[in-house]
């Protein structure tokens, strides 16, 4: 067989949700604004397959830098690099 290297290789327990939280994801999610600025947290929602970041980005917290769209443009370090990510709202959680 080939080696496959598609974007959710090897996302299995990241890219699943507990049995209680299955299902649609609530509409606010989608529907959340974040200012220019703002620190995020990637918390990829496996349900919402449209504007999902790659998952090496899930758990990281990146700062929310302009918007294409519905999506937002986020600044992530990913080791000594600074890289730039576009999400949708759903796969976005506000930082406290």
């Amino acid at each position: 067989m080939a080696h496959h290297h598609g974007m959710r290789k090897k996302s299995r327990d990241k890219m699943s949700k507990t049995v209680r939280a299955r299902g649609i994801s609530p509409v606010v999610r989608a529907i959340q604004e974040f200012e220019k600025g703002a620190m995020v947290h990637v918390i990829i929602d496996p349900s919402i397959h449209k504007g999902m970041p790659h998952p090496r980005f899930h758990g990281k917290t990146g700062e929310v830098v302009g918007k294409r769209g519905r999506a937002f443009v986020l600044k992530v370090t990913d080791g000594d690099a600074t890289k730039t990510l576009i999400a949708l709202p759903e796969h976005l959680t506000a930082q406290k």
